[in-house]
């Protein structure tokens, strides 16, 4: 077992979730509670853990979490506490595609879009990922890859490599790459 706890994040629609899709598929354990169902969004799953939502007043499940991978929101990623090391998958998407994928998803769900107009949202994602970036390079006990997801959809044999070299080379590439469904890939630019 690992040191680190795996950590993937990114941007709503990013491609967290296939990211966890891959590690579990090549044999990482994923830290996930099932509480979020598969829907026509996401349609193997969220492999969300609900607790994570706690930080950053609540943090002793991390402790359930070293060896394994945990799906956290970009908002919090940089609340994880500073006294255990972490690998971080970050997702990079075409903020185009996040909005367009969110709108989509947020359609489906008859809910409301978000009370900032497209481009206003943008512009927040943009200082989001700059401020997240910002930090995270400030924190020795953070390694971070930032994993594209265009490149994710189009080479997902060298992406998984990329991604099994970063977390110490013991999972199934083969097994992991066999997880993407360009199909999927619904909201393009």
């Amino acid at each position: 077992m690992h040191s680190f706890t795996t950590v993937v994040s990114g941007l709503p629609r990013s491609g967290t979730s296939l990211v966890m899709q891959m590690l579990a598929a090549g044999g990482m354990e994923a830290l996930t509670d099932g509480a979020r169902a598969a829907d026509a969004d996401n349609p193997r799953g969220y492999f969300e853990f609900e607790q994570v939502k706690a930080l950053p007043t609540d943090h002793q499940w991390l402790d359930a979490a070293r060896g394994k991978a945990v799906k956290v929101i970009h908002q919090l990623l940089t609340r994880l506490p500073d006294d255990r090391p972490y690998r971080v998958l970050f997702l990079d998407r075409d903020l185009d595609e996040v909005l367009m994928s969110q709108a989509k998803m947020l359609a489906r769900s008859g809910k409301p879009g978000a009370a900032l107009p497209a481009e206003r949202l943008k512009a927040v994602f943009q200082q989001d990922l700059v401020r997240i970036h910002t930090a995270l390079a400030s924190k020795p006990n953070y390694k971070v890859l930032r994993v594209r997801h265009a490149e994710l959809i189009g080479t997902p044999h060298e992406q998984a490599r990329a991604i099994n070299v970063f977390l110490g080379g013991t999972l199934d590439e083969v097994l992991m790459a066999a997880v993407v469904d360009r199909s999927l890939h619904r909201s393009k630019v």
